[in-house]
Formats: C-alpha cells, sequence, structure tokens
C-alpha cells in the first residue's frame, strides 16, 4: 500500500513537471509566433512607405514635365509659349538646352520609379502591368530624343540626321501615347476607362493640329498657336498620369489588389 503510494506521489509529481515543462514551450512558441508577427508588421508597413512614395512621383513628374514646357522659355529672350514649340527649348544652339536636359533627367528617374512600382505590383492586374513596362520603356527612349535645330537654321538647309530622327521619335513617342492610355483604360474601372479614351480624343487632335505648323516651322515663318496645341496634347497626357497615380495611391496597400472594379468605378 505505501509502494503504491509512492509510486502515485512520483507519477503525479512527473505530469506536475510535464505540465510545467509544457507551459514552458507553449510561451516560448508564442513569443516566435508574436516576434514574427511584430517583424512582418513593419516589414509591411516600410513596403507599403516605399510604395506610396514611389507612386507619388507619378504626380510629381507630370507636374515638373509641364512647368517645364511653361516656364524654362522664360530664359530664352524672343521665346513664346503661344507660338514656340517645346521642342526648341532644347533645340541644338537654343539657350535653354543645357537646362532642359538637367530637368527632363529628373524627370526621366521619377517618371521610371513609378513606371517600376505599377509594373513591380501589379502582377494579377495584367493590362495594369504592362502600363508599367511601357511607361519606363517610354521614358528611357524618351531620353534618347535626337536634338533638333533652330528655326533659323533650318529655313537655311541646315537640317541633318538629327532633324529627321527627331520626327522619327516624335511619331513613336504618339505611338507609345497610344498603348499606355489603352491599356490603362483597360486596366481600371469603366469612369476611367471613359477618362482615357477622351484623353487619346483630346491628345490626338492637338497633336494632329499642331503638325500642321510643321511647314512652318521648318520655314521659319510664324506659328501662332503652334506652342499652345502641343501644351495641350502634353497637358492631357500628364494629366492622365497623376489621375492614374492618385488611383493607385488611393488602392488599399498593394497594387495587387486591383482589380477591374478600381476605386475609380465599377466594371460595366
Amino acid at each position: 500500500m505505501a509502494l503504491a503510494t509512492c509510486v502515485a506521489t512520483i507519477l503525479e509529481k512527473r505530469r506536475g513537471f510535464a505540465a510545467i515543462g509544457h507551459r514552458i514551450m507553449e510561451a516560448r512558441h508564442l513569443r516566435g509566433i508574436q516576434r514574427r508577427s511584430t517583424a512582418s508588421g513593419q516589414h509591411g508597413t516600410i513596403a507599403e512607405r516605399w510604395r506610396r512614395s514611389l507612386l507619388a512621383c507619378g504626380i510629381l513628374a507630370p507636374f515638373l514635365y509641364v512647368a517645364m514646357t511653361l516656364f524654362v522659355g522664360l530664359l530664352w529672350e524672343g521665346y513664346s509659349v503661344v507660338s514656340g514649340v517645346p521642342s526648341e527649348l532644347a533645340a541644338i544652339g537654343a539657350p535653354t538646352r543645357q537646362l532642359w536636359i538637367w530637368l527632363s533627367a529628373v524627370y526621366a528617374a521619377l517618371m521610371v520609379a513609378f513606371g517600376w512600382i505599377v509594373w513591380k505590383s501589379a502582377p494579377p492586374n495584367r493590362a495594369l502591368r504592362v502600363v508599367g513596362a511601357l511607361l519606363m520603356a517610354y521614358t528611357v527612349f524618351g531620353q534618347f530624343w535626337p536634338p533638333m535645330h533652330q528655326r533659323a537654321v533650318l529655313a537655311a538647309g541646315g537640317s541633318t540626321l538629327t532633324d529627321t530622327l527627331h520626327l522619327v521619335w516624335a511619331a513613336i513617342t504618339g505611338v507609345f501615347f497610344m498603348f499606355i492610355v489603352g491599356f490603362g483604360a483597360a486596366a481600371l474601372g469603366k469612369r476611367f476607362r471613359v477618362y482615357s479614351i477622351a484623353t487619346m480624343v483630346i491628345g490626338l487632335a492637338c497633336g494632329a493640329v499642331t503638325g500642321t505648323y510643321a511647314s512652318q516651322v521648318q520655314a521659319n515663318l510664324p506659328t501662332p498657336g503652334v506652342g499652345v496645341w502641343e501644351r495641350i496634347s502634353i497637358a492631357t497626357f500628364m494629366a492622365w498620369i497623376v489621375v492614374l497615380a492618385t488611383a493607385l495611391l488611393r488602392a488599399p496597400h498593394a497594387v495587387a489588389t486591383l482589380d477591374r472594379r478600381s476605386t475609380l468605378g465599377p466594371r460595366p
């Protein structure tokens, strides 16, 4: 009887020790989960801040470029934003060429950053992923845009291959514009699609009007209004970029969660 009591006591103590050990292991396990959860939450917060910062580049870059087209010309006596095209600000021999190149580099860095974050975080939305890739390609392509000569040089027969390539770059940039806005229209909701179509119509119409002045530019003749038409076309596209960036900033936490039921409107 005494032996049975002793054995029962020993077994009871062992169960107590086992329970204590179990509680210790359980506490360690819970602390590990808590640490991983905290680290994951901090990582997610940092990632979200980076995402929002890079998406904000899609707002800064367009504002910078539009400001360039409006204010860089103020440093060139005799240049008019009404009758001069933005390309003349970077023309060979233009007094504003170097400043334009520097500011363009800043614009390109901002735009590539925006395109990259759109491409990186949009996998479920294939159309939006294409938009990001096209934005990066369009921006890099634009950095190699051959400059034109000033009007007086063109009128004197001083046109060279760079002037021809300047027009080729302009045509290819127009194609980029169509594809970027077109895929963007397919990526988000109905209202954004309608807005994108309107953007394409306005951009193409203003671009077509600008093209009718080509012969006057070549002959160094007056071109009243050409600067207005081209700047409207540019501003229309840049406004579209701002609206896209704003829509993605409003999306919850990750662009990957976007689908056709965008914050800009439901699917039809």
